[in-house]
């Protein structure tokens, strides 16, 4: 039996592998799918801190920082200190810039693609997802499988 937690990875595998092999495709094989939310906020925003950016793409500081990482490892953005030292402020290189074109053409292109998709599935996949974010936001998983485990050790 494939648990929740595999089939949720595999259909992201399917998704950001084929987005791996479009960029690699275009000669851009260090390229992340998970490195357009930054690029697309940087070049609508400007320079940001890292906790800025992560709240504006939704994801964690964490997450956020080990994203900025592999992006200037692969020369995609800088850092700079902030005006406070804790901060480091992102900025994108003139590589990033220059793959601009490519990186808006794939986000529109998979925009249209997961409409596509989303015609083919019962529920939009992207609907289904905020629901089950609102539904854990309201009751945590965690508090979930913690009254079930209560239960069936009480039984």
């Amino acid at each position: 039996m494939i648990s929740l937690g595999t089939l949720m990875r595999h259909v992201h595998e399917l998704m950001d592998g084929a987005i791996a092999d479009i960029y690699a495709d275009l000669g851009m094989p260090e390229y992340r799918p998970r490195f357009s939310p930054v690029v697309r906020t940087l070049v609508a925003r400007g320079p940001m801190a890292i906790r800025d950016l992560a709240e504006a793409i939704g994801v964690t500081h964490s997450a956020a920082s080990q994203t900025v990482i592999q992006m200037r490892r692969h020369d995609f953005v800088t850092l700079e200190k902030g005006a406070d030292a804790r901060h480091r402020i992102v900025h994108l290189t003139s590589k990033a810039r220059a793959a601009l074109p490519a990186i808006e053409a794939e986000w529109a292109a998979t925009e249209r693609a997961m409409r596509e998709l989303d015609e083919e599935l019962p529920v939009p996949l992207a609907d289904m997802l905020r629901a089950m974010v609102e539904a854990l936001e309201r009751r945590p998983f965690r508090t979930r499988v913690e009254g079930l485990m209560r239960l069936d050790s009480s039984a």
